[in-house]
């Protein structure tokens, strides 16, 4: 759990909410800040891409990307040009996808070889106690007298902090009884993995309905309200609701069948992303925070433990090609709204026609996930 929330919650998203204070600050404006995010997202894509050919043991390449990503983190605070905020953004993203693919081999094998999969949702809940803990202290620590950059090795200090559990963990317990200390590249196999070509294109589409709220929902509420007590709690508050959401899922949906909790989860998050394109005020912004906060780490959780479960032996290599899928999802969402934006008057109608196209694509994969589920399971594709 604290592994995800350093290497995601601050590697991925602490950009969010420190943004803002860059260009308070003068040190960014919004083509070069969306230059950064394109940045994170490619590496996290190269990241998903190589991890299962990587010739480290799962609980090693945790260690690797949890102590490479506090030194990335605080090495934005200490430089000051935009072609280096990029490079180390993109490091961040080939970090942070690493340690997500190796804390989850090595977490839900654990948890597997222990006879407790229900608390999956823990683990996965450290991506939204990560973002809400970052987001928090933006909130707290911002001051005008105190420079963004400064709050970036500050918050390096903090991660470096929390990672310190997971580094003596993965020391103390390598790999469980069910999973191997091979390498990640020797535990990938020759053949590709049967019956997830469906799966990882729903976890694309996932990726691209899931990143444009997330990434503009502190925008809109800055614009809704002034007060940055008020807005500044859109992100801790999207973080909450998806650390609270894997838990509860994991512990009170045991029963149900996994690809119908995600279909639901997908339509959860439909209305979420349309919710502010037909009713533009701080409430609607609130509801869709909890709504898209509240299913994306769900999401997450439920396609790694099904992936998981349909490549028995070859799960880093179908965790790997998820991880690129969504992150494939994410890097084409900005992309998608900028083109969409050379056709229209302005950037919120070309954001509205951007998150219809979202939604439509999370309800296309809704369908295709509760149809599956129907289906006998060697009959599903």
């Amino acid at each position: 759990m604290v592994s995800l929330a350093v290497a995601m919650g601050v590697g991925r998203f602490a950009f969010t909410p420190l943004f803002p204070l860059m260009v308070r600050d003068g040190l960014l404006d919004g083509e070069s800040g969306a230059l950064l995010a394109a940045s994170n997202y490619l590496g996290y894509l190269v990241g998903a891409l190589v991890a299962a050919r990587i010739r480290v043991q799962p609980a090693m390449l945790v260690a690797l990307g949890l102590i490479s990503t506090v030194a990335v983190t605080a090495a934005v605070g200490g430089s000051s040009s935009v072609a280096q905020w990029v490079a180390l953004r993109f490091a961040a993203g080939v970090l942070s996808a690493w340690t997500l693919v190796a804390t989850s081999a090595w977490g839900l094998g654990w948890l597997a070889s222990l006879g407790r999969p229900h608390l999956a949702g823990a683990v996965f809940a450290g991506v939204g106690l990560g973002i809400a803990g970052a987001g928090l202290f933006c909130l707290v620590a911002a001051d005008p007298h105190v420079s963004s950059l400064r709050m970036w090795l500050q918050l390096a200090g903090w991660a470096g902090l929390a990672a310190l559990l997971p580094l003596l963990v993965v020391w103390a317990l390598p790999a469980s009884a069910t999973s191997p200390a091979a390498p990640l590249a020797e535990q990938a196999p020759h053949k590709p993995p049967v019956r997830t070509a469906g799966l990882v294109a729903c976890y694309t589409l996932f990726g691209f309905g899931y990143i444009l709220p997330a990434t503009y929902l502190p925008a809109l509420a800055r614009q809704l309200v002034d007060d940055p007590q008020v807005f500044g709690l859109a992100w801790p508050l999207f973080g909450l609701a998806a650390a609270a959401s894997t838990v509860a899922v994991s512990w009170g949906l045991q029963a149900a069948n996994r690809l119908r909790v995600w279909a639901a989860s997908h339509l959860l998050m439909v209305v979420g992303v349309l919710l502010p394109c037909v009713w533009a005020s701080l409430t609607s912004v609130t509801i869709a925070a909890l709504l898209v906060g509240g299913t994306f780490m769900v999401i997450t959780m439920l396609a790694m433990q099904e992936a998981r479960a349909r490549a028995v032996g070859n799960a880093t290599l179908v965790l790997g090609r998820m991880t690129a899928g969504f992150a494939l999802g994410q890097l084409l969402g900005p992309l998608a709204s900028a083109a969409i934006g050379r056709f229209t008057d302005d950037f919120g109608t070309a954001l509205n026609h951007a998150l219809v196209l979202a939604a439509a694509g999370l309800l296309l994969s809704a369908f295709y996930l509760w149809r599956e589920a129907r289906q006998p399971p060697e009959k599903q594709p």
